[in-house]
């Protein structure tokens, strides 16, 4: 068997010279064109041997040796492509030992996906550490067995056969520490419009929240930083409390909580509105007087109470009595008529301001009064022309002739008419 292939090499090499110009492009063609080439070389060895006899049919095994030149041609095939980075890396969940990582599948996976490590890196430190020994294939990961207090530096890169993709990491450092909630100021509904107290009253006002760690809470009046002398503060876990002992005027305003945890914050503004009694009416007048009535007018009080004036309460007293007596009560308008006055007394009237607190102390009271004339009562006699009675003196009755004596007295009558009076 091996003295056969010798006097074919032999028969190939004589083959050459006589083919020069097509044993030129053997070497030069690609491996896959190999095999069409060595087909026509084999049919040429055929020809320049027709006189053999063993070797010539045995030369096509010997000749499958330059045939199977084309299976070296897999060192020509693509390589492995390695994967694109994970996406969208976010902190799932963080306490004191632990950091939950989610994130999504990369985009494309090049060759395929194997899985992913996790690794992660102090503040201020090159050197990153391998969370996982083994490739993960899941999207969660959770970093355990870790310090409270570390500030870490993560990122999460796709393996496959091509190698590691790009790293994706996260865009801030990570603090190893309680789970953090986000900071919430629960308004109670009541004191989401206004916060109404009277003058005097304890203010008790409890805000419920919620935050992880601790938040830290401040609160302002208008603007301005609370006076820690008239209102106290106290902070919980859960709550802030606002307590006033005993709320006045002054403490009324617009009232601002804020709570921090870290670069979160959140605001919750009340209105504290406290009121008193209002003060009179700034002036009362009588318009004028008729018949058994009175007309009044007057002016709103300067001091309102610090709320809204909801009426008028309107009183007369008789000077007779001096006693008063209220007319109209919760009276909206600044000018009444006061009717049913008894007739020949004399009236005065004051006006209290009313709001939801109550009436006012004091009332403005009327400078003049009021006189109601008795009517039909009062006599007025006729206006008579006086009568001429002048007349002419005038005998009615003459004298008569009468006799007398010597030393008696004797008397003469007559009678006369006449105006005015005459004398004779």
């Amino acid at each position: 068997m091996p003295a056969k292939p010798a006097p074919i090499k032999k028969s190939a090499k004589k083959a050459a010279p006589k083919e020069e110009k097509p044993a030129e492009p053997v070497p030069e063609a690609a491996p896959a064109e190999a095999a069409p080439i060595e087909a026509p070389a084999e049919a040429a060895v055929a020809e320049t041997a027709p006189a053999a006899e063993a070797p010539a049919p045995e030369a096509a095994p010997a000749e499958a040796a330059p045939v199977e030149e084309p299976p070296k041609a897999p060192t020509a095939t693509p390589a492995a492509v390695s994967t694109s980075a994970p996406q969208n890396l976010s902190v799932d969940d963080v306490n004191e030992t632990s950091v939950t990582l989610k994130w999504r599948s990369p985009e494309n996976i090049g060759s395929g996906l194997d899985g992913y490590t996790v690794e992660y890196c102090k503040e201020g430190s090159s050197e990153w550490v391998l969370a996982n020994k083994e490739l993960i294939t899941s999207n969660r990961f959770v970093i355990s067995g870790l310090t409270a207090g570390d500030l870490l530096n993560i990122r999460v890169v796709a393996v496959n056969a091509g190698g590691r993709s790009e790293p994706v990491a996260l865009a801030q450092p990570v603090t190893v520490r309680e789970i953090m909630d986000r900071p919430k100021i629960r308004l109670p509904r009541a004191l989401r419009s206004r916060c109404v107290k009277h003058v005097g009253e304890q203010i008790n006002l409890v805000i419920p929240f919620i935050g992880k760690p601790k938040p830290v809470i401040s609160w302002t009046k208008d603007g301005q930083p609370l006076d820690t002398k008239k209102v106290n503060i106290r902070n919980s876990d859960k709550d802030s409390i606002l307590f006033i002992r005993k709320s006045e005027r002054e403490d009324s305003g617009s009232y601002e909580m804020t709570m921090k945890v870290d670069s979160f914050e959140d605001k919750a503004d009340l209105i504290i509105q406290i009121v008193d009694l209002p003060g009179p009416p700034a002036s009362v007048k009588l318009v004028d007087s008729w018949g058994f009535n009175a007309a009044l007018e007057w002016t709103a009080p300067k001091d309102n109470g610090n709320t809204e004036i909801t009426g008028y309460t309107i009183q007369k007293a008789d000077k007779k009595t001096e006693e008063w007596f209220t007319v109209l009560e919760h009276f909206h308008m600044l000018n009444a008529t006061v009717s049913d006055l008894v007739m020949g007394n004399t009236f005065t009237f004051r006006v209290f301001a009313e709001n939801k607190v109550g009436r006012s102390e004091t009332a403005a009271v009327t400078k003049n009064a009021a006189h109601i004339q008795k009517t039909g009562i009062v006599y007025k006699p006729l206006e008579y022309k006086e009568h001429d009675f002048s007349e002419a003196p005038k005998f009615t009755a003459p004298l008569s002739d009468r006799a007398a004596t010597v030393g008696y007295t004797t008397k003469l009558l007559c009678a006369v008419r006449g105006s005015p009076k005459f004398s004779c």
